[in-house]
C-alpha cells in the first residue's frame, strides 16, 4: 500500500511551494505530498486517491481562492475522506472566517500565516493532528480483526475494550461481510466461536475472548512493579489522568488502575467543545490518547482492566484488594472511579443490552448504525455529543427526553449544533417504556408524559416505533460501593471530602487526627476523592483536571505528615 498522502490546496504559486517544501522537509519519508491549485482540483485529487484505495491523512487548504473558499474544500473533503484531518490557511484579517469553519466544515485546526518558523509554529500543530490521524485510521488489509456478530453483547464488550484502550483495529460483521467468512474458514473458527481476533502477524486466533485475556495480549501484563506505591489512583477518567501526569512529574511513585480503560465517561464522548485549550473540540478518546501519553512518558504505571474491590487500612499503608485475589500497597490513594449510567428500568431494557441497547458507546458502534434509525436517551451534554456524533452515520436520531426541552440540561452549543443537524429529531415529554426484538432491538414503545406522569395515568398516548439501536445516557449514580464503610458519603453516595466532612453525620466519630482534613481528603486521612465521585463536584472535565491535579500537592502534604 501508498504511503499515506497529505494534500495543499492553494491557488498562490509561492505558499504552494512554502508549504510543500516545509512538509517534504519533514514528513517526506512516511508520507507523500501532493498540491493542487484550486478545489475542484483538490476535490478531483481525492475521489482518485479513494478510488485507488490510498489513504488520504490531510488536507491543508488555503482560505481565499476563486471559485471555491478553502473552508468549502474542507468540507466537501469530509464526504470523500471523513477521518483526514482538515487544517485551513488564513491571514490574519480572515481568523473570523476560520472561527466559522470550526463549525462549518469541522475544521481540525487552521494556520495564520506566515508560519515562521516551521519547528515552532507548523510541525507541533500538524505532529499532532497526524498523530491524531493515525490513532483512528487502519489499512483496511492490515491491522486487528475483529470477527463477530453485530448485536452480540460479546461482541460488543470486546469492541468496547478496544476502543476504550485506544487500539486501532478493524470490525467485520459476520452476517455483512465477506471477508469475515473468509478469515472463519482459512482459521477453522466456528459461529459459536465468536467474537475472534485476528492478527496480521501469524499469532494464534483468540476465540472468544474475555476482555483482561485481550488486555494481556496486546497491552501488559497486568502486574505492578513496585511493592509500594506512594500514590494510586483508582480510576482512568480526567481526574486521574490528571493525578498521574502531576504525581509522576513531581516525583512520586505513582500507578493508575482502572476496572476497564483509560478516560471514564469523557473518554467516550465523541466530541468536547468547551475544554480550554482546544478551539476546535477534541474527542474524549483524543485527550485521553494524549494524557495517557503524557503520563506514561513521565514514569506513571498504568494497569486495565483491574477492579479495586476494597481497601483496608493498615497503619499508615493502604492495602487494595483486587478482584483476582491480589494486593497493591500504597502510602496515598485517590479515589476518581466516577458515575456509572444508571439502568434504564423499561421492560426488556435489559434483555437487549449490548444487543442494539448501549449505555453510552456512541463513538464505538456508531459505524453499525449507519444508514439506520436510533434514539438517544438523556438530556445532558453526553447525550447531546453522542447525538451528533451518530447523527454523521445514521439515518435518523431521536432524543428522549422526560422535560419539556433540553434548555435546562444540557450546554447551548450542543443545543445549537441540534437544531442545525437535519436529521435529529428531539422527543420532549416522552418516555421509554417497552423494548422489544428478536435476538435485538427492533422496536421500541414510546409513552408521552402529561405534567411528568406516564401516558394513560393522566391522558397521554403511547404508540410503536420501529428503531434499530437504543443508546442510553441518563442520570448517573457514583461508583463508590469499593470504598470502605468509614469514607463517609452523602445520601446519593457521593463521597465527602475535606471541610464538608466536618459538618456530617459520623465525622466525630470516624475522624481520629488532630489535624483538620485536607481539601479533597476523606474521613480516612490519606485517601482522597476527585472529579464526579466527589460530593459537590461541578461534572466537567475541567474541574476534574484540577481537582485531579489537586491532589498532588495535597499528597506531599499528607506524606510528610506522616
Amino acid at each position: 500500500m501508498n504511503k499515506p498522502v497529505l494534500l495543499i490546496v492553494d491557488d498562490d504559486p509561492q505558499v504552494l511551494a512554502a508549504v510543500r517544501r516545509d512538509l517534504r522537509s519533514r514528513y517526506r519519508e512516511s508520507y507523500t505530498i501532493i498540491s493542487a491549485t484550486s478545489g475542484e482540483e483538490a476535490l478531483t485529487a481525492a475521489r482518485e486517491l479513494k478510488g485507488r484505495g490510498d489513504a488520504l491523512a490531510m488536507v491543508i487548504s488555503d482560505q481565499r481562492m476563486p471559485g471555491m473558499p478553502g473552508s468549502e474544500v474542507l468540507a466537501r473533503s469530509r464526504e470523500v475522506y471523513p477521518l483526514a484531518r482538515r487544517v485551513l490557511l488564513t491571514a490574519y484579517s480572515d481568523i473570523q472566517a476560520a472561527v466559522r469553519a470550526i463549525n462549518d466544515a469541522h475544521l481540525d485546526h487552521y494556520l495564520s500565516k506566515p508560519w515562521d518558523p516551521p519547528e515552532e509554529c507548523l510541525f507541533p500543530v500538524i505532529d499532532d493532528l497526524l498523530d491524531a490521524w493515525q490513532a483512528e485510521s487502519l489499512p483496511e488489509a492490515k491491522g486487528l480483526r475483529l470477527v463477530g456478530h453485530q448485536w452480540s453483547p460479546e461482541s460488543h464488550a470486546i469492541k468496547d475494550f478496544l476502543a476504550g484502550n485506544l487500539i486501532p483495529y478493524r470490525w467485520l460483521d459476520v452476517a455483512r461481510d465477506a471477508d469475515a467468512r473468509a478469515l472463519l474458514d482459512a482459521a477453522c473458527v466456528c459461529e459459536d466461536e465468536l467474537p475472534a481476533l485476528f492478527f496480521d502477524d501469524g499469532s494464534p486466533v483468540m476465540r472468544n475472548p474475555a476482555p483482561r485475556q485481550v488486555a494481556e495480549r496486546l497491552v501488559s501484563p497486568l502486574s505492578a512493579a513496585f511493592e509500594v506505591y506512594d500514590l494510586v489512583i483508582v480510576g482512568a477518567g480526567p481526574a486521574g489522568l490528571a493525578a498521574a501526569v502531576y504525581g509522576a512529574s513531581e516525583g512520586l511513585r505513582t500507578l493508575l488502575l482502572d476496572r476497564h480503560a483509560p478516560g471514564g465517561q469523557a473518554g467516550t464522548s465523541s466530541r468536547i467543545e468547551n475544554y480550554l485549550g482546544f478551539p476546535t473540540g477534541v474527542s474524549g478518546s483524543e485527550l485521553t490518547r494524549r494524557a495517557m501519553m503524557q503520563a506514561q512518558r513521565l514514569g506513571a504505571e498504568f494497569l486495565a482492566p483491574l477492579e479495586v474491590t476494597g481497601v483496608a487500612i493498615d497503619g499508615g499503608y493502604k492495602r487494595l484488594a483486587l478482584a483476582d485475589g491480589r494486593e497493591i500497597v500504597t502510602r496515598a490513594m485517590l479515589a476518581t472511579t466516577g458515575m456509572f449510567y444508571r439502568e434504564h428500568l423499561a421492560a426488556g431494557i435489559k434483555e437487549h443490552t449490548g444487543a442494539g441497547v448501549y449505555y453510552g458507546a456512541a463513538a464505538t458502534e456508531a459505524s453499525a448504525v449507519r444508514d439506520r434509525r436510533v434514539i438517544v436517551v438523556g438530556g445532558g451534554n453526553s447525550a447531546g455529543q453522542g447525538a451528533i456524533y451518530l447523527a454523521r452515520y445514521a439515518k435518523e436520531v431521536q432524543i428522549v427526553v422526560r422535560r419539556e426541552s433540553l434548555d435546562c440540561s444540557m450546554s447551548r452549543y450542543l443545543i445549537e449544533q441540534i437544531e442545525k443537524t437535519p436529521n435529529i429529531r428531539v422527543r420532549p415529554l416522552t418516555e421509554i417504556t417497552r423494548v422489544e426484538g428478536e435476538g435485538r432491538v427492533e422496536r421500541v414503545e414510546l409513552a408521552s408524559l402529561v405534567d411528568g406522569a406516564l401516558a394513560g395515568s393522566r391522558g397521554g398516548s403511547c404508540r410503536i416505533e420501529e428503531i434499530d439501536a437504543l443508546f442510553v445516557f441518563i442520570g448517573t449514580r457514583p461508583c463508590s460501593d469499593w470504598l470502605p464503610s468509614n469514607v463517609l458519603r452523602d445520601d446519593k453516595g457521593f463521597v465527602l471530602t475535606g471541610r464538608d466532612l466536618m459538618a456530617a453525620e459520623g465525622y466525630a466519630r470516624t475522624w481520629k487526627e488532630q489535624r483538620e482534613p485536607l481539601p479533597l481528603e476523606t474521613s480516612v486521612p490519606g485517601v482522597f476523592a476527585a472529579g464526579d465521585l466527589r460530593a459537590g463536584a461541578m461534572n466537567r472535565v475541567a474541574s476534574a483536571v484540577g481537582e485531579g491535579s489537586m491532589v498532588v500537592r495535597l499528597t506531599h502534604e499528607y506524606l510528610a505528615l506522616t
